[in-house]
């Protein structure tokens, strides 16, 4: 399947996934670029919500540039398969090889907005991301490392425990939905 077929074959969840989703779609139609992060407007990124076996934590990043937990992940640059840039990000910034797919659809679709940052000695003004965000399973005993140049820490949180550790309230809200949308899963 295409990435631009995962995107519209995408259920939202609610109606801040069906607007982000609409508006998503208008921007894969006006940028031809959208999957390159050389459009400064507006491009791909894809991450990964690892849980481990217990289905009761979830493998994050202490990001450098952000100051703050989140999942590991990364732009799309140029990569048309993004439960493969998911994976490969991942693996990059956690250590962790062993990890598989739940499912190969898209957990959770959303418009993003990061602020102007530095990045590698550059600025990089404020952007849209479409965060791509696909569900994986890992062992949880299985060792992590840092990767110096992204992130400062890499741990297994407690979900119960991501509103303690998220210090972005925007972000915090996408973390609660995928957890809703986990116990559905598991519960159907």
């Amino acid at each position: 399947m295409s990435w631009i077929d995962s995107i519209k074959e995408f259920v939202p969840y609610n109606e801040q996934e069906r607007k982000d989703k609409e508006v998503i779609l208008k921007c894969i139609n006006i940028f031809d670029d959208i999957l390159k992060r050389d459009n400064e407007i507006i491009h791909i990124t894809s991450s990964g919500f690892v849980i481990n076996k217990d289905k009761n934590k979830v493998l994050m990043v202490h990001h450098n540039i952000f100051n703050a937990w989140s999942l590991p992940g990364g732009h799309a640059d140029g990569e048309e398969n993004l439960l493969g840039v998911a994976i490969s990000e991942i693996k990059e910034e956690t250590g962790v090889k062993n990890i598989s797919p739940i499912t190969n659809k898209i957990v959770s679709l959303d418009m993003l907005s990061p602020f102007g940052h530095f990045r590698k000695g550059k600025y990089v003004s404020s952007h849209l991301h479409v965060s791509v965000v696909y569900l994986f399973q890992a062992d949880e005993n299985e060792q992590v490392i840092i990767k110096p140049d992204e992130n400062s820490a890499v741990k297994w949180i407690p979900m119960n425990e991501i509103d303690i550790y998220s210090s972005e309230s925007h972000m915090k809200k996408i973390y609660n939905k995928i957890i809703c949308k986990i116990e559905d899963f598991y519960d159907a």
